[in-house]
């Protein structure tokens, strides 16, 4: 006979053992095991593992970068050294603004820009195209040679140069007397002073950017110009269609480096010229320089410092916008 639902006998299956086991997960019977003492947190986490990693770099930037950049602002506010100096407001701006010292560096700074950049750009894409080509012999041994004027300390080249471009004793005017030339005062013309600070920055960086241009002339596919031959075109086409626009990255990023280190330029006339004759080769950062460590007005020089980074911004994003890509 069957029995009744309250006389049958308890199941005794692992699902109502489970059930009715003591429940010790919660926080008044959590194990021994799995007790965490309050007011204690855990520092290496998956969450916080990676800001730690980061932690040394962003103290380095913060001590060394964003410290020294918000000090030098504060400077340019002020006038006077030391004890001396007290908060000016904005007049080491319109002092720079009424200088005319400011803007003959200026200008002689924006004129080698002019000039040098498109001659030195110039060279190297046709000397890159020259190491790219396959008829070309010993091609590793020429794309040293091209390079190692770039390992060249700025100094000793300026040093070596001063003396290549001597009037007297100077390597260029011997040569140009083997031809009847004259004798040309490289460093002692304005004219000419100039022309000596391109060649120098020139010679030191054309193989630089050659490098590079060559770096992205070899990424560039073959299929390319293998259909543009079939389809008819010629060598000055391919250039101009496939070429300039693969290499479009590497020409802004080349004309954006060249454009900031030439408005900081320093080293080649500083010691070349010294910013003569008649200041025909002052630069801006020369001028800073001269403010900052000759006339110690560091107040004036941080101003300076800022106006040509402000520069230094406006001309990069122009040239972003205008030979960036075009979406």
């Amino acid at each position: 006979m069957p029995l009744a639902p309250s006389e049958r006998a308890p199941a005794t299956g692992p699902a109502t053992a489970l059930a009715t086991a003591p429940v010790t997960g919660g926080p008044a019977g959590r194990g021994r095991a799995g007790r965490t003492r309050p007011g204690r947190r855990r520092v290496l986490t998956r969450d916080s593992v990676p800001y730690l990693l980061i932690m040394p770099a962003v103290l380095g930037f913060a001590i060394f970068k964003a410290y020294p950049i918000a000090a030098s602002f504060w400077i340019s506010l002020t006038t006077g050294n030391g004890d001396a100096s007290r908060f000016a407001g904005l007049a080491n701006y319109r002092r720079l603004l009424n200088d005319p010292l400011f803007w003959t560096a200026l200008k002689n700074t924006a004129l080698i820009l002019v000039v040098q950049v498109p001659l030195m750009l110039g060279l190297a894409l046709l000397v890159a195209l020259g190491l790219n080509s396959t008829k070309v012999w010993l091609r590793p041994l020429w794309r040293l040679g091209v390079f190692v004027p770039s390992l060249t300390g700025l100094v000793a080249a300026g040093v070596m140069f001063s003396v290549i471009l001597n009037r007297d004793a100077g390597l260029l005017n011997w040569v140009l007397s083997l031809f009847g030339i004259d004798r040309v005062n490289w460093l002692g013309s304005s004219f000419w002073a100039r022309v000596g600070v391109v060649l120098v920055i020139t010679w030191h960086y054309t193989g630089y950017n050659a490098v590079m241009y060559l770096a992205g002339l070899q990424g560039i596919p073959k299929e390319l110009y293998e259909a543009a031959m079939v389809d008819g075109a010629g060598p000055v086409r391919r250039f101009l269609s496939i070429t300039l626009p693969q290499l479009r990255p590497i020409l802004l990023l080349t004309v954006v480096l060249s454009t900031i280190g030439t408005l900081q330029l320093f080293d080649e006339p500083y010691v070349l010229t010294g910013g003569g004759p008649d200041n025909a080769t002052l630069t801006v950062t020369m001028y800073l320089y001269n403010n900052g460590f000759k006339y110690f007005d560091f107040g004036y020089a941080s101003a300076l410092a800022y106006a040509l980074a402000l520069i230094v911004s406006v001309l990069g994003i122009l040239q972003v916008r205008l030979m960036g890509e075009r979406r």
